[in-house]
């Protein structure tokens, strides 16, 4: 197992790597004029990324903790480090889809995830526009690697490294890769879609590091060239100041919950996918796709 020193250096190389692929990209846009990045967004991600930083700084000796506890009832153990961190990095890559397709297909967690889709570029910069809140309650869904026998310094850098991964496939540059390359790992094509506002695009391509996960659970979508990406939310924000980029979407669930008539649809508002109502006045995502499919409405 390698040491904290080396994972420490691991980190920072591959952090600075990722500020200067960031900065270089930057460059090429501004400099062929293609206008991927735009200066109040950029600023808006730096502010997300700092106050995720300080959220993460708050909470991480609570997941330290909990993790190390779960630890303690572990019902095996891998003795090889090659299928220890093979078996780890994928056993995490699927329970973070596990957690981000929650956070697509319940409200109350998309109200804490919407600001990561909420801009309206798509470039390495987006990658930081963090789910702000997401430390709060990330560490319960990776509980399950540590009774797995994952300790808890390896659970969170396996998180880190498919995280920095996940960063990289945030770009509108296409890059040619070899095609049983995009059929096991996710790429830059993949989550394009995924940050799309196209009904047909809507809550697929979940994966972090993978796509398998996606493609074994109905979630997967190729980029179609037919389908030009429009990036966003299908409802903006109008006001995209520093406070009502995190909250807009408790705003709008809130006030649901409260016209809501009867504790069972109040209750249902936070629990059911977002676009759900207890009148049939809004649509979820699915049911978009499902009148799209009969030519019901259009993007």
């Amino acid at each position: 197992m390698p040491s904290l020193d080396a994972r420490s250096e691991a980190v920072i190389v591959l952090i600075t790597l990722l500020v200067c692929l960031t900065l270089t990209e930057m460059w090429f846009s501004y400099r062929d004029n293609r206008h991927y990045y735009e200066k109040r967004d950029t600023l808006t991600n730096i502010y997300l990324t700092t106050l995720a930083f300080f959220m993460n700084m708050l909470v991480n000796g609570t997941s330290f903790f909990l993790l190390s506890f779960a630890y303690r009832f572990k019902f095996t153990e891998i003795t090889n480090p090659y299928a220890y961190w093979f078996i780890l990095v994928v056993a995490q890559d699927f329970l973070y889809w596990v957690l981000h397709y929650t956070g697509h297909y319940c409200r109350l967690f998309w109200a804490m995830h919407v600001t990561h889709h909420s801009s309206e570029h798509f470039n390495f910069s987006t990658g930081f526009r963090s789910t702000v809140f997401e430390p709060l309650y990330r560490t319960f869904f990776y509980m399950p690697l540590a009774l797995f026998g994952f300790n808890a310094v390896d659970i969170l850098y396996a998180y880190l490294l498919t995280q920095l991964y996940g960063n990289i496939v945030h770009t509108q540059y296409r890059i040619p890769l070899p095609k049983w390359y995009a059929f096991i790992f996710v790429t830059p094509a993949h989550h394009r879609v995924h940050h799309a506002s196209n009904i047909p695009y809507l809550d697929k391509n979940m994966g972090m590091m993978f796509i398998i996960w996606d493609r074994m659970f109905g979630t997967f979508h190729d980029e179609d060239d037919d389908e030009p990406v429009k990036y966003g939310l299908t409802h903006q924000p109008e006001n995209l100041g520093p406070v009502n980029i995190l909250f807009h979407e408790w705003k709008a669930l809130l006030h649901d919950v409260k016209h809501a008539p009867g504790i069972k649809n109040k209750f249902l508002y936070f629990f059911n996918p977002p676009g759900w109502s207890h009148d049939g006045s809004t649509q979820t995502a699915r049911m978009l796709q499902r009148e799209y499919k009969k030519g019901l409405v259009k993007n």
